[in-house]
């Protein structure tokens, strides 16, 4: 089935992409989730203007790209979150906390679809988190989390 997808999806494509994939993928995890729709011939509209939306948002250069890998990679950045006995959290650090706490510490503001973490953050302490800044360059972002 070829699907337009609408997200980024790690290991199948950016937005604005045709793909192609299986039926029960697409129905059951691309579509119930909101990051595909159906291709169709009229589709092709909506890919252009996915493609001129991401032009617009994503890094313009691989050089621009690397150095701001650089300045994020220098950098540890401190996340404050609520925290109980034993420093374990009261819910999870999500990724809009990470790029609020990047931006707030002088770095790029960075999209927080972008942003993958390996496991979720339920702890204070010294995490990290990873960064596709471009199709080419992935940052890895070390994380101070503290009760606050």
């Amino acid at each position: 089935m070829k699907v337009i997808l609408t997200h980024e999806v790690t290991g199948l494509g950016t937005a604005g992409d045709v793909v192609d994939v299986k039926d029960g993928y697409a129905r059951n995890f691309l579509f119930r989730r909101s990051l595909a729709t159906a291709w169709t011939k009229g589709g092709q509209k909506q890919v252009d203007s996915i493609a001129k939306g991401r032009a617009t948002r994503e890094v313009k250069s691989l050089e621009e790209a690397k150095s701001i890998k650089g300045n994020l990679e220098a950098n540890a950045v401190t996340v404050t979150a609520h925290a109980g006995t034993g420093g374990r959290l009261f819910g999870a650090v999500s990724t809009a906390d990470i790029a609020a706490a990047v931006k707030a510490a002088g770095g790029p503001e960075l999209d927080r679809r972008r942003i993958e973490v390996p496991s979720p953050i339920k702890t204070t302490g010294s995490h990290t988190a990873l960064v596709r800044l471009h199709p080419e360059v992935q940052a890895t972002v070390e994380l101070d989390v503290v009760a606050g």
